[in-house]
């Protein structure tokens, strides 16, 4: 180890992982960025509700004095690559579920380079567990992530990045101000809307406050959510029971410390609309919702947002963070886009890394075919493609099963 390296603790399992609480908490209080997404009252819940099948590998940096200054969440699972092909992949506990963003590597201000370092001397010591890695939905600014960059691009480890986009409304100190952030048109949407259900209907919008409401209040949102999705012919992500478990463990500890956003919208003592959201700091995080279809006349969905937002304002909330994705439905509501990052990597002459190149090919040519082919041979290559993979899983679905001796 060089005088520069830091000590470098593994936490395999939750139970020694719990031992690192406090310590972490401290270092996300010096960490600027820090979000719900960086917390243990996020990643622990999560890794009991869908770790099954991953091995833990979180790495703790220490100081000198014996201070926690750096953390990397890691996890180690296996993928399937190709049909006989599977390689051990790398990447920040919380990711593959498709529930976290803002996954991050939170480090104090000072010890950046230093944490870049180590990491990568930590990687390489563990070369023999893994074979690529990805660090999906960092934000771009993250100091640790920019240096770990630095130190991936010094030793020419192979590496590809992409940004995926994201977006958020900066919220101003008055619903006044809120509003002349907005269209004429949307502005009187929300004004028009609101009293028109108010005419039709008790309209009643409320928070969850006790704990006695967590369970109902969550069940009103998962079948509302399932109704929306049922429409469409699917389930809808919140019918797994692994995400209705980490729902129902991670809604309890942020009730206790006010960071608990469950909102509801009532129509005659009905239930039609919810909102889940979590707030750190000045932010709350948008996180689902669901609304009965059988209302959609009255933008039930519409106004509860509404709502809510008018009353995170007035409560000092400063930005509501819709995360992944800028479709209109989000611009329409002020929100500024922004992306995170996807970083893979892997070392130089290794299978993981033959795997990246190829990954990142494939992705040039489907790009290049896109832009230049026309668009009706495109399409006729597109529907071939889905028919042909449609037929792939038919026939594996088809085969009998191996005789066992």
């Amino acid at each position: 180890m060089t005088a520069d390296s830091l000590k470098i603790r593994t936490y395999r399992s939750l139970e020694e992982l719990e031992t690192l609480r406090s310590s972490w908490h401290e270092l996300l209080t010096h960490y600027p960025l820090a979000t719900t997404f960086c917390t243990p009252e996020w990643l622990i819940p999560w890794w009991r509700s869908f770790g099954k099948n991953q091995q833990l590998l979180a790495a703790g940096f220490f100081g000198e004095t014996s201070r926690l200054v750096a953390l990397a969440p890691l996890s180690l699972t296996r993928i399937q690559v190709a049909p006989a092909i599977s390689l051990r992949l790398l990447r920040l506990m919380g990711d593959g579920s498709h529930d976290s963003d803002n996954l991050d590597l939170p480090v104090m201000a000072g010890f950046e380079s230093r944490f870049a370092a180590s990491l990568l001397r930590y990687l390489k010591d563990q070369h023999a567990i893994w074979d690529f890695c990805e660090l999906n939905t960092l934000p771009p600014q993250s100091p640790g992530a920019d240096a770990f960059r630095q130190v991936l691009a010094q030793e020419k480890w192979v590496v590809s990045e992409n940004d995926r986009p994201a977006s958020a409304i900066p919220l101003p100190a008055t619903w006044e101000e809120y509003l002349k952030q907005l269209s004429s048109k949307e502005r009187g949407k929300i004004g028009l809307r609101t009293r028109k259900l108010e005419k039709k209907y008790k309209v009643r919008i409320r928070k969850c406050k006790e704990e006695s409401e967590i369970d109902p209040l969550l069940q009103a949102l998962f079948e509302l959510h399932g109704k929306h999705w049922q429409l469409r012919g699917l389930p809808g992500t919140l019918q797994s029971s692994a995400r209705r478990q980490f729902y129902g463990e991670l809604a309890r500890m942020p009730l206790a410390c006010n960071r608990l956003d469950l909102w509801v919208l009532e129509l005659n003592e009905k239930i039609v609309a919810a909102q889940f959201g979590l707030r750190h700091g000045s932010t709350v995080f948008s996180l689902q919702e669901g609304f009965d279809p059988d209302y959609s006349a009255d933008s039930v969905g519409y106004v509860l947002r509404s709502q809510v937002l008018k009353n995170l304002i007035a409560d000092g909330i400063r930005r509501y963070d819709f995360l992944g994705g800028a479709d209109e439905s989000k611009l329409r509501w002020g929100a500024e886009t922004g992306h995170y990052l996807d970083l893979r990597f892997a070392r130089p002459l290794s299978i993981g890394a033959a795997y990246l190149r190829t990954r990142d090919y494939a992705a040039e040519t489907k790009s290049w075919l896109r832009r230049n082919l026309p668009e009706s041979v495109w399409q006729m290559l597109h529907k071939t493609n889905v028919g042909m993979k449609a037929i792939d899983r038919k026939t594996a679905s088809e085969k009998p099963a191996k005789k066992q001796d």
